[in-house]
């Protein structure tokens, strides 16, 4: 928990990086069953070998997906906040695929706090999701949160 004032003055700045997340077959799996995307890139390894990607790769949702748990460790929340809510991205961009078995780790920095009703903050955090060894990122995202204190 932060106070308000203290999370206004990192607009601008860095907040911080999570740990690394493990995205595996399993996790592929698990989210291609639930969201009902079964197609082969992400489920069938054998077909999958004779794509450019030369393997399974996750679903460019299950990468977005997993962002607020990596907020969790390292996006500030402020002291007496009762609730968040998603609002939205203002651009969600997936530059790079995240083949099965790599980690990942996401970069936030904060691009706006501010107050747009009584009660109510909308934050804005930049997020870029790293790949383990990759030199591009799996993807970028201006991401709206609504704080309701």
């Amino acid at each position: 928990m932060t106070k308000l004032p203290d999370i206004v003055a990192l607009i601008g700045k860095p907040l911080g990086t999570s740990s690394w997340v493990l995205v595996d077959q399993g996790l592929i799996d698990r989210f291609a069953e639930v969201t009902n995307d079964r197609q082969f890139i992400h489920v069938d390894p054998v077909a999958a070998r004779s794509t450019p990607f030369g393997g399974t790769i996750a679903h460019g949702l299950l990468t977005l997906s997993l962002l607020p748990a990596m907020a969790y460790e390292v996006v500030p929340f402020p002291d007496g906040a009762k609730m968040a809510a998603n609002y939205g991205y203002d651009k969600i961009r997936f530059i790079a695929p995240v083949r099965s078995g790599r980690r990942i780790r996401a970069h936030f920095k904060l691009l706006d706090f501010s107050e747009v009703k009584p009660g109510i903050w909308r934050q804005v955090t930049a997020a870029t999701v790293e790949i383990e060894a990759e030199d591009k990122p799996a993807l970028v995202a201006d991401w709206i949160a609504q704080i309701f204190l």
